[in-house]
């Protein structure tokens, strides 16, 4: 047996294992904010050293789907192709690795001691001290990386809000073990109902007249106008919850595709909302510490939910509900709450997306931004916080690398949820719980 095993041991998984084993969250956070250091540093002079044509703004994923959709539309047109730009993929992979990964597992390394060091030294105090200090670190380093170029700031802003999104739905698709389609329709409504709140009534606009409210901190309502979008959420998801909880099986994935065709035609339809052209100019107030305090916000509400009583009553539900409601567990109630909570998150990141775009129109709302969410759910993981982090990040960064291959991009991605779909059925990280003290804590070395 031991000789079975010493090869297995000996293999690169099991070393480069070895060598993370003591790495908090805390090293790798010191990591990342190295290299973000280093790439301002350094990043403009390896980027002339290497011959390609700007910075990597996307790790260099960017610019080597680039240099391939180029190839492949020159090649279906019957062009020639500059091939001296192949190049390009091999110098933006030598970038991603001098300014990321090799930064990244020398710095996360040398620091795991100390790190671990400071991480018991913050376990002794409350958990929200600890999570503050390392939520604080975390922001240094994305507000650093996003700040070299709009695009990148763009990007990260979309992502948290697709974070947040995802773990919306999972509340249901994952933990209630429903398939619910109108996760789209709710969003659509967070994201009118806060826009009416800040347009109507401190933004002068052609669709919904004057302002009512003029005064320089409006801005400090924005809060308000999240709630106010998450909670019409909430409402409108009584009309698919009340009428498909009486009913089981995929009866509520049918009235849910339905309500969101029924959402997307009311705003078409709806002139005093704009119609079908939308609403613009909302006020500029979803800057990054606003999302990122809001997701992370969320995060920390939904997991809170999942593994309270509620959340528990609510796996039981989704494993037999027979058998939960002879354990006294009140089902449709379970439920309906679950549900109601979900839209409403849903609804929030309706709001943060209204105001990151300044601009929404229904075509957005679409079924292309249920197949979306619905790659994110079940990419990451069902029953999952970390599942859900993982799949939103994955898919959004994902498609923004994929974006130079047009329709191609449409075609990458099945392709990939397919596979995942065969060899890991419930995702990539299903079914583990996030555990903040762990997360936030030292590693424990044996």
């Amino acid at each position: 047996m031991e000789e079975t095993l010493a090869p297995q041991q000996n293999g690169l998984k099991y070393r480069l294992g070895l060598f993370f084993k003591p790495v908090p969250l805390l090293a790798y956070l010191i990591g990342f904010l190295a290299c973000a250091l280093w790439e301002l540093l350094v990043g403009d002079g390896l980027t002339s050293i290497l011959g390609l044509p700007k910075m990597p703004v996307l790790f260099g994923l960017l610019t080597i789907f680039k240099v391939l959709a180029g190839v492949v539309n020159l090649a279906i047109k019957g062009e020639a192709f500059n091939w001296a730009t192949l190049v390009h993929i091999p110098t933006a992979l030598i970038y991603l690795f001098v300014i990321y990964l090799i930064p990244l597992a020398v710095v996360a390394r040398a620091t795991a001691k100390p790190a671990n060091v400071l991480a018991r030294f913050l376990h002794g105090f409350p958990l929200i001290v600890t999570a503050l200090v390392q939520l604080g670190l975390m922001y240094a380093v994305l507000h650093i990386w996003a700040g070299v170029s709009d695009y990148r700031l763009i990007t990260l802003k979309l992502t948290l809000i697709a974070v947040l999104f995802t773990l919306s739905l999972n509340i249901i698709n994952g933990y209630m073990g429903e398939f619910s389609c109108s996760h789209p329709g709710f969003m659509a409504v967070g994201a009118y109902m806060s826009s009416l709140f800040t347009v109507g009534l401190f933004t002068s606009d052609k669709v919904l007249g004057e302002a009512v409210f003029t005064f320089s901190a409006a801005y400090l309502s924005f809060p308000l106008a999240l709630v106010f979008g998450g909670a019409m959420a909430s409402l409108a998801a009584l009309i698919v919850a009340i009428p498909s909880f009486k009913t089981r099986g995929d009866y509520l994935a049918i009235i849910s595709l339905a309500f969101l065709f029924i959402v997307k035609s009311f705003f078409e339809n709806v002139q005093a909302l704009g119609g079908s052209r939308g609403i613009a100019g909302q006020p500029d107030w979803a800057t990054l510490p606003v999302i990122f305090i809001t997701v992370a916000f969320g995060v920390w509400t939904i997991n809170n939910f999942v593994t309270s009583t509620m959340g528990k009553a609510l796996n039981a539900v989704r494993d037999d509900e027979t058998a939960a409601e002879a354990m006294t567990v009140n089902t449709r109630k379970t439920k309906m709450s679950a549900f109601l909570f979900g839209a409403f998150w849903a609804g929030v990141a309706g709001g943060l997306l209204a105001h990151v775009l300044r601009y929404i129109n229904p075509a957005m709302f679409s079924v292309q931004k249920l197949a979306e969410v619905l790659a994110m759910v079940y990419f990451g993981g069902l029953n999952s916080v970390y599942g859900s982090i993982v799949g939103a990040v994955s898919i959004s960064l994902l498609g923004e690398a994929l974006r130079p291959l047009e329709i191609l991009k449409w075609i990458v991605i099945p392709l990939l949820l397919i596979l995942v779909m065969i060899y890991r059925p419930t995702g990539l990280i299903a079914f583990k719980e996030f555990d903040v003290r762990q997360v936030f804590g030292p590693k424990e070395v044996d």
